[in-house]
């Protein structure tokens, strides 16, 4: 039985820089099961592979279109039968929203580090539930996959844009960020249009179960499972209408209701109190409609087709090792 499982993506931005290191920390500590997957498709191999060595805890090495992968291939391929080690998410790749809310960030190595002590000396006091966001429908009528940060409107517009137009510049991330935020408040805010500028979001229909509807365009809407939302904004807010596992929530794209957000989230009161144009609701069961509108759910993207909804429902609470427990 080894104590840890280490499944890394070489692919992913992050590891570009530390695989080598993270590669000669594992051969010095024999308690360390470490597999490295290039392709999607050696997920299933890989999971199939750790699940023989029984680890006390999974540890994910990539971002979160990584995560996402191995979520659902966990759910979905049944490798660990009743027996799934709680999985940890090692701070790497662009965002990496999922191991910011597990407590884990700054040096991955680090987090690593601490990740083995917890496994020595027993993970039950670290290990927290969490809920997942199973997405099906839309253009795809394949099995559901399984993540726990999904963007839309103009949010996911927004990532595709830093993604294809922005990152190829070659800046740092951080200097990315900063200028895809300052180009989209100039198309959203000032009206400004441009062939390199973001586009403007594409109408869609929301619909939470027993909260009603909402359509228009939205500058912002993310559902989540995550206790922490973007902004490093908490989702249990005392505006958020009724109970369920899935949290959402959507901003209009008005100027006005752009800019009231905007100082809400500086001073991190967003989505604390009812704000006009801001919509949090909390629900078991959300359907997404809209002609050809991106969803990104951890990384990966879907489309909405003409009535063909997607629909976001939460599955059974997952185990996760969080290093702020």
């Amino acid at each position: 039985m080894a104590e840890v499982a280490l499944l890394s993506n070489p692919r992913s931005t992050g590891n570009r820089a530390i695989l080598p290191r993270v590669r000669s920390f594992c051969a010095r500590r024999p308690e360390i099961f470490h597999y490295e997957v290039e392709e999607v498709d050696q997920i299933a191999d890989a999971m199939r592979t750790i699940a023989r060595v029984r680890p006390k805890v999974l540890v994910i090495n990539g971002g979160d279109g990584t995560v996402q992968a191995v979520l659902t291939e966990i759910h979905n391929g049944g490798h660990f039968g009743t027996s799934v080690p709680p999985v940890a998410v090692l701070p790497n790749g662009k965002t990496n929203l999922i191991a910011l809310d597990l407590g884990a960030s700054g040096d991955p190595l680090g987090a690593l580090e601490r990740i083995l002590e917890i496994a020595k000396a027993g993970v039950a006091p670290h290990v927290v539930a969490r809920e997942l966001i199973a997405l099906s429908g839309g253009r795809d009528n394949s099995q559901p996959v399984f993540g726990m940060f999904l963007g839309g409107g103009g949010l996911a517009d927004t990532i595709l844009y830093c993604r294809h137009k922005i990152y190829p510049l070659g800046l740092p991330n951080s200097l990315s960020h900063l200028l895809t935020a300052a180009l989209t408040l100039l198309v959203t805010v000032f009206g400004v249009r441009g062939s390199f500028l973001p586009a403007r979001p594409q109408p869609l229909s929301v619909t939470v179960h027993r909260a009603g509807e909402m359509s228009g365009r939205f500058m912002l809407l993310m559902v989540t499972t995550l206790d922490r939302l973007l902004f490093n904004s908490r989702s249990r807010t005392a505006a958020a209408a009724g109970t369920g596992a899935l949290k959402l929530m959507a901003i209009e794209e008005r100027p006005s209701t752009i800019f009231r957000a905007l100082i809400a989230a500086i001073g991190g009161r967003l989505g604390q109190h009812k704000m006009t144009g801001v919509h949090v609701e909390r629900g078991d069961e959300i359907r997404i409609e809209g002609d050809r509108s991106s969803i990104i759910l951890d990384g990966e993207l879907f489309e909405t087709d003409a009535g063909r909804p997607i629909v976001l429902t939460p599955t059974a609470p997952v185990s996760f090792l969080s290093l702020a427990a």
